[in-house]
């Protein structure tokens, strides 16, 4: 059974920085990021494949997001700078064995989320 541990969440300020990680059990072709602000459906922020090779990222983000892996430690990372009060969601880890789109419905496996608060 895989395992995706996120942390790195927090409260920020508009303009400021953090960085997610998610450490998974096991290898995948592609690992990515979505987000889940209140009352909004599940959308993708970054994916990278496979393991370090390719990046996409949503519009939203680009140019302000940065997706990263550590292989040797399973790690994936999200680089987020210039946040502002619309990222403010729930960041959850998702690792797919196939496709590596920015939908959900190609991710197998999920982590339990880190909450991001931009004000």
């Amino acid at each position: 059974h895989v395992q995706l541990v996120e942390s790195g969440g927090g409260s920020v300020q508009a303009g400021g920085s953090l960085r997610l990680s998610c450490v998974a059990s096991d290898n995948a072709i592609c690992m990515a990021w979505f987000r889940q602000g209140p009352g909004k459906e599940r959308e993708g922020v970054a994916v990278i494949f496979p393991p370090g090779r390719y990046t996409n990222y949503a519009d939203s983000v680009k140019g302000r997001f940065t997706i990263s892996q550590d292989n040797a430690k399973n790690t994936v990372y999200l680089q987020m700078n210039g946040l502002k009060p619309e990222d403010t969601a729930m960041y959850y880890c998702a690792l797919g064995v196939a496709r590596c789109r920015l939908s959900p419905y190609d991710y197998n496996y999920w982590g339990q989320g880190t909450q991001v608060t931009v004000s």
